[in-house]
C-alpha cells in the first residue's frame, strides 16, 4: 500500500486512552495495545496508529508526523496549533460531558475572584493559556509550570492558586481547595493536518472515521425498544413514543396486533415501559445500540 493510502492516526495516551479505545471498538475498529510499544495494532490496513500524549498531539498533527489525531480543545489552544478541527467528540474518562479548567485556591485563603490574585503565583500545566487569560483581564501574575500533583502545591504553600482540569471537582475539594472561576470548558476533538485534509483519499477516510465515531457516541444515550401493541391502542401509544423520526410499525399475522420498534433516550425507559404495559403492550424488548447514524 502506498503512503498516500495510509492514514497516520494518533491515539491519546494517558487518561483518555481506555475511553478512546472503547469508543473505537463501538465504532468498528479494534485497537490492540502492546506493552512498551507506541504503535498498537488496528484491524484496518488503511490506518497506522501511534500512541501520543494528548498534550503533544496537535504539534505532531500540525507538523505532518500524524495525519489526524484525537486531543483536547485545551491542548490545541495551549500549543496554538494550526490544524483542521474536524469535529467535537464529547466523551471523557468519567462521563459524556466536557471537562473544565478551573482556577482554585486554598479553601482558607481570602481570594474570591481572579482579580484578587494580582502579583501572586499560579501553578498549572496549561501555562500559555493561563498567561493569556490573566493578560486578557489585565491582572499581572507569575505563572509557573507544574509537572503534576498540582493541587498539593497550594496546600504546601508553593503557590497561591492553581489552574487545573476537572470533571466533577471532587479531587479539588478533597484537597481542601475552593474553585473561584471556570476558565474554559474542553472536550476531545478529532483534528487533521491541513495537507492531509486537502488529500481527497485521506479526507474521505477521516470523514468516514468521524461519521462512525459520532454514531457510536450518539448511541451511548439511546436504546432500542421492540414490542407488540394492540392495534386499538396504537393512537394512544404514539403519544408516548418519542423516537428519532417516528415508530416503525408493522402488521402481524393477528390483525388485532402491531409490531412496534423505536429508538429512545435511555433515561426515559424506566418510566416509558410501565406506561406501555398499561396500554397492553406485550413482549417488550430493550436492547443496546452500537451506532446511530
Amino acid at each position: 500500500m502506498s503512503s498516500e493510502n495510509l492514514l497516520k492516526l494518533g491515539i491519546p495516551k494517558g487518561s483518555l486512552q481506555e475511553a478512546t479505545i472503547k469508543l473505537f471498538e463501538k465504532s468498528g475498529w479494534k485497537i490492540r495495545m502492546h506493552a512498551r510499544n507506541y504503535f498498537p495494532e488496528i484491524n484496518d490496513k488503511e490506518i497506522k496508529c501511534s500512541m501520543c500524549r494528548a498534550q503533544e498531539m496537535s504539534v505532531y498533527v500540525e507538523s505532518g508526523v500524524l495525519d489526524a489525531g484525537l486531543t483536547g480543545k485545551d491542548w490545541i489552544l495551549e500549543n496554538n496549533s494550526d490544524v483542521v478541527v474536524v469535529s467535537d467528540l464529547v466523551y471523557s474518562k468519567v462521563s459524556s460531558r466536557p471537562a473544565k479548567w478551573v482556577l482554585a485556591v486554598n479553601g482558607a485563603s481570602p481570594y474570591k475572584r481572579p482579580e484578587d490574585l494580582a502579583g501572586k503565583k499560579i501553578a498549572t500545566e496549561l501555562v500559555n493559556f493561563t498567561k493569556g487569560y490573566f493578560d486578557s483581564i489585565n491582572v499581572p501574575v507569575d505563572v509557573a509550570f507544574s509537572w503534576g500533583a498540582t493541587e498539593a502545591k497550594v496546600v504546601e504553600g508553593l503557590c497561591d492558586a492553581i489552574v487545573e482540569v476537572t470533571e466533577t471537582g471532587t479531587t479539588i475539594r478533597a484537597n481542601g481547595l475552593r474553585i473561584i472561576a471556570e476558565l474554559m470548558q474542553t472536550n476531545t476533538r478529532l483534528i487533521a493536518n491541513k495537507k492531509a485534509w486537502d488529500d481527497p483519499w485521506k479526507r474521505r477516510k477521516i470523514e468516514h472515521l468521524n461519521l462512525l465515531l459520532q454514531g457510536a457516541l450518539r448511541a451511548e444515550k439511546l436504546v432500542g425498544l421492540k414490542m407488540n401493541m394492540p392495534k386499538a391502542k396504537m393512537a394512544e401509544a404514539k403519544k408516548l413514543l418519542p423516537s428519532l423520526t417516528s415508530p416503525t410499525v408493522a402488521e402481524l399475522a393477528d390483525t388485532d396486533w402491531l409490531s412496534v420498534e423505536i429508538v429512545v433516550d435511555e433515561a426515559i425507559v424506566r418510566d416509558l415501559i410501565p406506561q406501555l404495559k398499561e396500554l397492553g403492550a406485550e413482549g417488550i424488548i430493550e436492547y443496546p445500540l452500537n451506532k446511530v447514524i
